[in-house]
């Protein structure tokens, strides 16, 4: 059974153009629902940013600065297993469809997911979760946890408590939910304006031209427990295909995955979904 990109993406894409900046991508994102969207230039796909992006340059506010340039593309007509493939072995989460140059579709993780939850594959998740897993403290200071996400590059985190019983999960979007754009005013190097007679137009607009505008997304200074969603959990025993509707269902990216006494052994992303769909389709 050969199934087509086509008949998995997505027609009505959400897009940005440039130039722009930062606040429309956040506009877009959440008006749409979307981690990420591809970024246009003259109707041709020039980059890709997502809320990580964002997230890892705070100070940065022109699309161009944030965007992933020259993403990989994917066709209408190419086989859904090849993009998995392309998912698996790029680590991206979406890809643009593009005919003749032009911007038709995208197709994400969550697209093929979707189509694997039909599937029935009745494979057990034991052989594909992940067993290394990075967790945060149920009471450790948002600020904290963006930071240990960012260096781990992970988009998510099982949150646990002092007890060491997993209470929540927190993910980049629970993060861009908690933070603000904050505005201020910095001086630059007064040691690059010229000698000039202090009382002069000139002197003027010099001073005032070393005060400029900066705004930079900052999370906000609260307890973890407080971003955190409630755990939608796996066993190791638990399939493939059932895994996957329950993503679909639930509209997530990532399950903990627990034993019989409910601790925590590890994590399964949507990606992890997509190596069993490639041994089963990608002949």
């Amino acid at each position: 059974m050969d199934i087509l990109v086509r008949d998995a993406m997505v027609s009505d894409v959400a897009y940005v153009s440039l130039p722009g900046t930062r606040d429309k991508v956040l506009k877009v994102l959440n008006e749409r629902h979307v981690s990420g969207v591809p970024v246009v230039k003259n109707s041709t796909v020039v980059g890709m940013v997502t809320r990580t992006d964002l997230l890892r340059n705070p100070e940065e506010d022109q699309i161009a600065m944030l965007m992933t340039r020259n993403p990989y593309v994917v066709h209408p007509e190419d086989r859904l297993v090849d993009a998995a493939k392309l998912f698996v072995e790029k680590r991206v989460r979406r890809l643009p469809v593009v005919e003749d140059g032009r911007l038709v579709g995208i197709i994400s993780v969550v697209d093929i997911v979707r189509v694997i939850a039909t599937l029935n594959i009745d494979e057990t998740i034991d052989k594909y979760f992940e067993r290394n897993v990075v967790a945060v403290w149920s009471e450790m200071p948002l600020p904290v946890v963006g930071a240990i996400m960012e260096y781990a590059g992970v988009q998510a985190c099982p949150v646990i408590d002092t007890d060491l019983e997993l209470v929540g999960i927190v993910t980049d979007r629970d993060l861009i939910a908690k933070s603000v754009v904050e505005e201020s005013l910095e001086k630059a190097d007064a040691d690059t304006a010229p000698e000039m007679d202090e009382w002069s137009w000139e002197s003027q607009k010099e001073a005032i031209s070393r005060y400029y505008q900066v705004s930079k997304i900052r999370l906000k200074d609260v307890k973890v427990r407080e971003a955190m969603v409630p755990p939608i959990i796996a066993l190791r025993s638990s399939r493939v295909s059932e895994c996957a509707r329950i993503m679909s269902q639930k509209r997530i990216d990532q399950m903990p995955v627990v034993n019989a006494h409910r601790k925590l052994i590890g994590m399964l992303n949507d990606h992890n979904l997509l190596l069993p769909f490639i041994s089963a389709y990608g002949r």
